[in-house]
């Protein structure tokens, strides 16, 4: 039997989603808590692996077994195991052929940043920073030059794995509220630190560092030592991963709210 089911997490006391040796993931924390239930070693797969220090409301995972019980059991049995910042949301039975990474169409994170001259004491591990004046108006026309099917190259991690660099943005937005902003990104799949390596060209951009139309020189030369460096992961977030809804998945809308 495989199950599918939906992790939310606050990712700043994990290394990132994928278990490793000494360290503490998602994902091995996991695992431990179905094991804990099934005596079981039971492997999981994600949608998507997010780094250290990134959030998700959304995940989509699935896994393998022969125990039989309720839907309702798994959720509440795997969560009396977990940490607090970790969540099972729902469980669902799907068909074998299902994949919670490959089976996706969709992904959906966003990035919520605050803009202000100091930083949040309470806010700051959920939350990206600038103390640089943003002026959104060149922000939305940053975001433009990112849409549309394009090869992100430069805009990748030097570890990232993927065979091709080519990747299609259907939607990129963002939205601001007194000193918050809310970036809104959609796309078939995103690359190692893709969002993170775009949102540090597109916050010069806001500030005045750089003209807009050096986006359009980075896409071009798909050199990573060219773009600017990585930006914070605290203020992303997995929000939704999108399927066929003939794998009869619960319908997602997870969103950051802000009073947006």
């Amino acid at each position: 039997m495989r199950i599918a089911a939906s992790i939310e997490y606050a990712g700043q006391d994990f290394s990132g989603w994928q278990k490793q040796p000494r360290v503490k993931t998602i994902q091995g924390e996991l695992e431990k808590a179905i094991f804990s239930i099934t005596k079981q070693n039971i492997g999981t797969t994600a949608a998507g692996r997010t780094d250290s220090g990134v959030h998700a409301l959304g995940q989509v995972i699935h896994f393998d077994t022969k125990l039989k019980r309720s839907m309702h059991s798994w959720v509440k049995g795997i969560n009396a195991f977990l940490p607090e910042s970790i969540r099972v949301k729902w469980a669902v039975e799907v068909s074998d052929d299902f994949h919670a990474r490959f089976s996706a169409k969709q992904r959906e994170y966003q990035y919520l940043l605050l803009n202000q001259p100091i930083n949040s004491a309470i806010m700051r591990q959920n939350c990206g920073w600038t103390f640089y004046n943003l002026n959104i108006d060149l922000i939305k026309k940053s975001l433009l030059k990112f849409k549309g099917k394009h090869d992100f190259n430069a805009f990748r991690s030097s570890e990232c794995q993927a065979k091709s660099s080519v990747r299609t943005i259907s939607k990129i937005c963002v939205k601001q509220h007194k000193e918050y902003f809310l970036f809104t990104f959609v796309a078939d799949a995103f690359l190692q630190h893709q969002i993170r390596n775009m949102l540090g060209t597109i916050l010069k951009v806001g500030y005045g560092a750089i003209d807009v139309s050096r986006i359009d020189f980075l896409l071009k030369q798909n050199d990573r030592r060219l773009v600017p460096a990585t930006f914070s992961p605290n203020g992303l977030y997995l929000t939704n991963i999108r399927y066929d809804s003939h794998w009869g998945l619960p319908k997602s809308n997870n969103k950051i709210n802000i009073n947006l």
